[in-house]
This record gives C-alpha cells, structure tokens and sequence, in this order.
C-alpha cells in the first residue's frame, strides 16, 4: 500500500489518499472503511444515451465519484472489495444522491474521508505501509491425497490452492497403481508451490504432514528439480523447512506456527509472534487464572486497575458498525498502550484470530493477579439483598 497524501486536522476529521498494491491491501482497506465514510475512487457506470434519431443504447464509462459509504463486502479468498453508497458529487453521469457499487482496483488511488480518525485506524495505515510487513511465510500442509498450499502474510492467511488425488491402496504383489498415483500427487503439489509461491518474498516455506509424506514429498521434489534443472527449486532449498502436523487440513497450521523450531526460525514475523502470545494466555489461563481474563467487562476493570501487561483484541471488533461500541475497543487500547502495556491486534483470518474471537475477541494477560471479578460481583450482589 503507498500513502500517497494525508491530511489530517487536530480535531482528527480529514483525509488521507491510498493506493492498494496488492491482494492483502484490499484486506486493510476493508479495516480502514467505516458506515458514514466519505470514498472517492475512478469506477465504471453503466449510462445510458439517447441518440438524435430517439434510439437508446448504453454504454459503460469510466467517471470518478464520491459515495456516502452505506455497505461493505469483502471477498477473503479473491480479496476483492466492494463498496455501495450514495453519491455525494454530482456529475454528467451520476446524479446526486444515486446508489453506485466501487469495486476498488488495484494500483488505482482513493481517497477516504473520515469524521474521527482514532488511534487504531492510523496504525492500520502505518501497518498496511510499511514494506517490511509483506507474505513471509508459505506453508504445504499435507497428507496422503490431500495438500493445502497458504500464504500466511502479517494480516491474514492465504488458502492459495488445494491438491486432492485419489490414492488406491497398496495390493499384495502389487503396489504399482499406489505409487503412480503418489507421483501424480507429488507432482500437482510440485506445480501449486511454483504457480503460487512467489520465492523473492518469502523466507520460508513449511512442508507439514502426518508420518513420512513430507520426507517422501521433498525427496520427490529435489529429485525432479535436478532432473528438469529448475533453478527457483534448487537456489530456494534452503528456504524449505519439514515440520509434523496431525492432519493436511489447514487447521492444522496453528499446531505447525506453534512448533518451537518454527517459532524460532519466524521470530520476525507477526503470524508466529500471535500464536505465541495466545499460548502464553491458555497457559496463564491453566496456571493463573486470577492473571487471565477475557470478555470485554472483565478486561475493561482489569484496564481500570491498570493491571494489564498485554491486551489480545481482534480486528473484528473494530469493524462494529455501533459507533459508541467501536470507541469503546478503541479506548480500551489506547489505555492499556498509555500505561505501559502491550495491545496486540490479531487478524480474524489468522488461526490465532479465529481461536481469540471464540473467547469473545478480546482477552488480557495481567501483570498481577486479581480476584476473580464474577465472585466479587457475586458477593456484591449478595451483600445488597
């Protein structure tokens, strides 16, 4: 993503211009964009005309507008984003206040304008920005017949292609039909990894299966890649990394990021760093639970008591369309930032996001215990009668 202009007034109402550069800035884009926005962006209309004779045809043309933002609709896997509003500019071929869906375009720039731009939006911006920040990882998840190919970029994870083939057992005295169609499998997987890994960009790329299939796998691999000399293959070996799953499932990718080898060699990346921070809560949860809580109610007083060392927050909750409940998040990480505390935003398309936001989306690790509060509440309520 480029920043392309900011301007932004002390009361927090402004504007800033974007322009999205790949797939994964449509997924910060849809997190920057709020009901009530003000988007102005290039857009094909259909209009209609009427020629000297009284025939009418129509024709698609290529207009700028700018739209009240009334919806919003996001495709995770095509990463394409949609927005439908009410035009706000009059122009030759929209008039004002007619409905228009934008679907935004890759290297073409919009321009947002917001009423309050807080805290958590501008460091989505910084985020979204910052070229450090692109797809390092790629994972091959894999078992007999079954592979998933996923890019797990710092804001989501990437189902880039999915291989199945039927594997016929093995017959006594014959296992001849078994392992061609392992072959076959091997080879599908082989051409999913060059078609969809782009291996400039990514550091690592994690072949994870139950048993021996990921040995079997890369023994394949580097044995075709010597034979049809592919020098992406043999220059990139080092970058492959084999790692045991339970499954080729891609639920199986929090077990793989959770592997203590992994971790270390990913330490760098904001994928691995979540998945360690949501094991560190499940164990404090076990072992301490006065020092783990979740629920926003819970966690709000723990903010009151400034006992929080690091808040666990989904970006999901930051996308609720009640204006005074967004505010509420965003002060709750904003305090805990203010006093000293660590506010981690996790992506509900990670795994680590999807497990957070089953805990209701928001949870904290304390730096000192506090008493259960449901029992204090309890015994608050019993006092009163």
């Amino acid at each position: 993503m480029k920043l392309l202009h900011k301007d932004i007034e002390k009361d927090n109402a402004g504007q800033v211009t974007l322009m999205p550069e790949e797939a994964e800035d449509m997924w910060h884009t849809y997190n920057l964009l709020q009901v009530g926005d003000s988007l102005r962006a290039s857009t094909i209309r259909k209009v209609q005309t009427e020629s000297p004779t009284g025939s009418v045809g129509s024709s698609r043309v290529r207009t700028t507008l700018t739209l009240s933002v009334e919806t919003i609709d996001f495709d995770s896997q095509a990463c394409q984003l949609r927005v439908k509003g009410t035009n706000l500019e009059e122009n030759q071929y929209v008039k004002m206040g007619a409905y228009h869906t934008i679907e935004l375009e890759l290297n073409r720039k919009f321009t947002l304008a917001k009423k309050s731009w807080d805290s958590i939006v501008l460091d989505r911006i910084e985020q979204a920005c910052d070229a450090t920040q692109k797809a390092d990882v790629a994972a091959v998840v894999m078992q007999e017949g079954l592979a998933n190919v996923v890019l797990v970029t710092p804001a989501m994870t990437l189902l880039r292609a999915k291989v199945e083939v039927t594997i016929p057992r093995k017959r006594r005295g014959s296992c001849t039909q078994h392992e061609k169609a392992l072959e076959r499998f091997y080879e599908a997987v082989m051409q999913a990894i060059l078609r969809h890994i782009n291996f400039d960009v990514v550091k690592c790329i994690l072949v994870a299966s139950p048993g021996f299939v990921k040995d079997q796998f890369i023994t394949y691999l580097y044995r075709e890649a010597v034979r049809q000399d592919n020098k992406i293959l043999l220059e990139n070996r080092p970058k492959f990394m084999l790692v045991h799953s339970s499954s080729g499932h891609k639920y199986s990718l929090k077990e793989i990021l959770s592997d203590p080898t992994v971790t270390s060699r990913l330490s760098d990346t904001k994928a691995a760093g979540e998945v360690k921070i949501l094991d560190d809560f499940y164990k404090m949860l076990q072992h301490e639970p006065d020092r783990a809580f979740y629920g926003l109610a819970h966690v709000e007083k723990a903010a009151e008591a400034l006992a929080i060392d690091t808040l666990l927050i989904s970006d999901k909750l930051f996308r609720h369309q009640e204006i005074p409940m967004r505010s509420r998040y965003v002060r709750l990480v904003d305090s805990v930032r203010d006093n000293g505390g660590n506010a981690r935003i996790f992506s509900s398309l990670h795994v680590s996001g999807e497990q957070l936001t089953q805990l209701s989306g928001v949870a904290a690790i304390l730096r000192f215990p506090i008493a259960d509060l449901s029992e204090t509440e309890d015994d608050s309520s019993s006092d009163e009668d």
